[in-house]
């Protein structure tokens, strides 16, 4: 994470986790009508998969291994 001081990452990550509920949110939300645009899930999903590798990315930045 070039770049980026320890605060600025977690608020980073916090700013995708927010944003990662929001598209579930609006995922269901699509999915709960009757009219169902298949398109504009498969891009809200894809969006939301990428959203959370990001935030994996940082957690194991953040949060290194203990080996115990």
């Amino acid at each position: 994470m070039a770049g980026l001081t320890e605060d600025e990452m977690r608020k980073r990550l916090e700013m995708l986790r927010i944003e990662h509920r929001d598209l579930d949110a609006a995922i269901d939300a699509l999915s709960g009508t009757g009219a169902h645009d298949q398109l504009q899930v498969a891009r809200l999903k894809k969006r939301k998969l990428r959203l959370k590798d990001q935030i994996s990315l940082l957690e194991d930045y953040l949060i290194p291994d203990i080996i115990a």
